[in-house]
């Protein structure tokens, strides 16, 4: 063992186990790692099966040994900043956090500071690393402009947990979502598969040929005659999932300019005054409002409300 591994784990192949592909029967062990993760270290070589270097798709058979290299986690590069959070919640565990819009979750190409993460390392010191080194603690993710509740891991184990849960899609998650028209249903559901737009890799599309099965729930809070207030409950966490639902429907979120157009649609409204307050939102208007989950340590269940944010909060009243 290099001093780069942290543990060696073997598995035998059993009889019910064979046929499946590696990948997979690997995310059905207790090793700490999510598929991702997982293809990564068998495309690195950290994964043999009798001893041989295969892909994740390999398909296993009765009484092949696999042996895994758990290499130990790289030291995370991302520059703590001490940035105001509001915390909702947080034990040893785990921390809630009420992401204001307009704050990145994760650092990516052109978001090294500024981000969830960067205000999370300064405020825990102590969270997981399991996410990888750009990610530690997130288990989830809002966009960008999405405003709301998100949950964060402070152990490995807690990370996996929770992981788990919503891989399960057992966490409860409740928007709020102003959109543009005048939605006459009370209620409704979307069962729309989701992948990426066939054209434009910035987006994501009902239409892909690739669409991964997607639920979306929705029901009316509040009707302004040009724009609608919704309740949102998805079932599934796909990209950009209630925008690119929601806006196949017809109602696209108001400040939406990736998924119906929102801007042009405003501007040509007639009602200067509709016009202006339907203009006070600088972003698409969605928020994460409620979060529940159980415990990843003593298993009892959980679940955060988040008001309104005054953005939202403004636009609904001057439509009133």
């Amino acid at each position: 063992m290099t001093h780069q591994e942290k543990e060696k784990i073997e598995f035998t192949v059993s009889e019910n186990e064979m046929g499946l592909r590696l990948d997979i029967f690997l995310s059905q062990k207790d090793i700490s790692a999510s598929r991702s993760q997982i293809k990564r270290m068998i495309n690195n070589g950290n994964v043999r099966v009798t001893g041989l270097m295969v892909k994740p798709g390999y398909h296993l058979k009765q009484g092949e040994v696999i042996v895994l290299h758990k290499e130990e986690p790289k030291t995370c590069d991302v520059t703590p900043e001490n940035i105001p959070l509001n915390v909702v919640y947080e034990d040893k565990s785990i921390i809630v956090v009420d992401k204001p819009s307009g704050m990145v979750v994760h650092p990516a190409a052109g978001n090294y500071n500024g981000t969830l993460v960067n205000a999370l390392l300064f405020h825990c010191k102590d969270l997981s690393g399991i996410g990888g080194y750009l990610r530690p603690g997130i288990v989830h993710r809002l966009d960008k402009f999405t405003s709301g509740l998100i949950v964060a891991a402070k152990s490995d184990s807690a990370h996996m947990e929770l992981a788990k849960q919503f891989k399960n899609h057992s966490v409860k998650k409740i928007y709020k979502a102003l959109v543009l028209g005048n939605v006459k249903e009370g209620k409704g559901i979307v069962e729309l598969p989701i992948g990426r737009h066939p054209k434009d890799r910035k987006k994501m599309s009902t239409k892909s040929k690739r669409g991964k099965i997607s639920i979306t729930r929705w029901s009316v809070i509040e009707r302004y005659g040009i724009a609608t207030l919704l309740d949102v409950r998805i079932e599934t966490g796909r990209t950009h999932q209630i925008r690119v639902h929601l806006n196949s429907l017809g109602y696209p979120l108001v400040g939406d300019n990736l998924y119906g157009n929102s801007k042009r649609r405003i501007r040509e409204m007639e009602n200067n005054m509709q016009r202006k307050a339907l203009g006070l939102i600088k972003r698409q208007a969605l928020h994460a409002a409620k979060i529940g989950f159980r415990h990843p340590v003593d298993d009892r269940y959980m679940e955060f409300l988040s008001p309104l944010p005054e953005d939202m909060a403004s636009v609904c009243e001057a439509l009133r």
